[in-house]
């Protein structure tokens, strides 16, 4: 038997939640549950996190978390819940399985079975933002080399797993070439350690519109954060619903399930609600923890279901459903259909599935890294460069000086456009004259210089060549 926690969560939770029970348990799943408590009535209690410590540590020794849609209250500083399990758990890949079930729910892509694998815990939404002068706000974009490795080594590694063929890396690495190309570099180094596993590289703008558009061309696609939120849910509703896909949030100890949908407070508690999205994160769960011949019975059960017709009404169409029945009824005709295979839609077989080796990461040697410069960014309110550099090009002494200013990322000095917009953000860049290493203690002369005439330095960085390579971006125009 397997401890694992559970939450009903909001809206119809505990509906959905109670389908999907009654379905394990008449599957013979071998599963102990403890009930937690999460959402909106611990917000409203004055948590702001929505959960409790003692909740915290029943799913921290049970590791696995089955969790129901909750409700976040609008404003009064209210953390997203899923978003704070994600990172205190360190459930770093979010797994989306995205099959279409034509012809008996609407697709315009029958052919279509893509699994989209989305790092989770860093990039943009590591939630770091600042406002820094009166017009411009900034988000710090954060990707690490253990992020990376982590995210792609799954993806190939759930490829070698359940027999798939292909793995696709989206990123924007011709506009991010530190930040999104560091994915792109690791998911090449690691793709040689697969041979047997087709890999290819897609900018995201015309990856998107080619998923849309064709995704019988992908099969498994790893990507960044936002990226992956964005197209899980596009790739979801192509496939036939979002309501009905399931969610895994994997870790290197714990892991959490769940449906992608919210908590539809409007169809709560009305025996509406379709229960598919949560029993499809149950099903991965169980085989999460290796019980898969019940994950297997559950899921064909669940595909002769839809292809008897049997839908809840947010999939029912007339001429194709044959009965339209409420969350009990769903799920009452899923168990008596348990030990049938579907005969039109491709029937599950989760047996030869091998367990996933996913080993720790290992921080490599630290590179030789040396300091050749400095950003430092100002507020100023005037809107010509020329005027700015006359200001900020007296800092600095014979050794370092100015050598650009740009505004919103584009060069505006020197040699800068007159038609170009400027904000009152400016990044100007200090730089060695004879191009060799700096100590730091010349970016705190620089900022003692700005201070004595009244330059407003907002933030700065540094600026490094790691192993002789410079690892900083340059400004656009150059």
């Amino acid at each position: 038997m397997t401890r694992i926690t559970i939450a009903k969560g909001d809206g119809i939770g505990p509906e959905i939640m109670d389908a999907t029970l009654s379905i394990l348990n008449a599957a013979g799943a071998a599963l102990v549950y403890d009930e937690i408590e999460v959402g909106e009535k611990v917000y409203l209690s004055g948590n702001t996190s929505g959960i409790a410590s003692a909740s915290w540590d029943t799913i921290r020794q049970n590791k696995v978390f089955l969790k129901a849609p909750i409700t976040t209250p609008q404003g009064g500083g209210y953390k997203s819940l899923n978003v704070t399990t994600r990172k205190f758990l360190g459930l770093y890949s979010n797994v989306r399985p995205c099959l279409a079930l034509s012809p008996y729910v609407a697709t315009k892509h029958p052919a279509m079975d893509v699994v989209i694998i989305r790092e989770n815990e860093e990039d943009l939404y590591a939630g770091i933002e600042h406002q820094q002068t009166d017009e411009v706000v900034q988000c710090l974009k954060l990707i690490s080399r253990p992020g990376c490795e982590k995210i792609i080594r799954y993806a190939f590694e759930y490829a070698r797993a359940f027999g798939r063929k292909k793995v696709t890396c989206f990123t924007k690495d011709n506009i991010m070439k530190q930040s999104d190309g560091l994915f792109h570099k690791v998911f090449d180094e690691i793709a040689v350690e697969y041979p047997e596993i087709e890999n290819e590289h897609w900018i995201i703008d015309i990856g998107a519109a080619k998923l849309a558009d064709t995704p019988e061309a992908f099969d498994v696609i790893v990507t960044l954060n936002l990226y992956g939120d964005v197209l899980s849910d596009v790739a979801a509703q192509i496939a036939g619903s979002v309501g009905m896909a399931g969610s895994a949030n994997i870790g290197e100890s714990c892991a959490m399930f769940e449906a992608i949908h919210g908590s539809a407070p409007r169809r709560a508690g009305q025996d509406m609600a379709n229960p598919s999205g949560l029993l499809q994160g149950a099903i991965m769960m169980l085989q999460h923890i290796g019980q898969n011949e019940v994950a297997e019975k559950i899921q064909n059960a669940w595909l002769k279901t839809i292809e008897d017709g049997i839908h809840t009404y947010d999939i029912y169409v007339e001429g194709v459903s044959t009965q339209k029945v409420g969350t009990k009824a769903f799920a009452a005709a899923i168990i008596e259909r348990l030990g049938q295979l579907p005969a039109v839609l491709k029937p599950v077989s989760y047996g030869a599935s091998k367990p996933m080796q996913l080993p720790k990461y290992q921080r490599r040697a630290p590179k030789s890294k040396t300091l050749h410069g400095v950003d430092l960014f100002v507020h100023w309110s005037g809107t010509n460069a020329d005027e700015l550099a006359e200001k900020v090009r007296v800092l600095g002494d014979g050794n370092v000086g100015l050598s650009m200013i740009t505004n919103r990322g584009i060069k505006v000095w020197p040699e800068g456009f007159s038609e170009t917009f400027c904000t009152d953000h400016w990044r100007c860049r200090f730089k060695p004259l004879d191009g060799k290493p700096i100590e730091k203690i010349k970016i705190i002369q620089l900022l003692q210089q700005a201070h004595v005439l009244e330059i407003d330095v907002i933030k700065t960085e540094n600026l490094y060549h790691f192993d002789g390579e410079p690892a900083f971006s340059l400004g656009q125009g150059q």
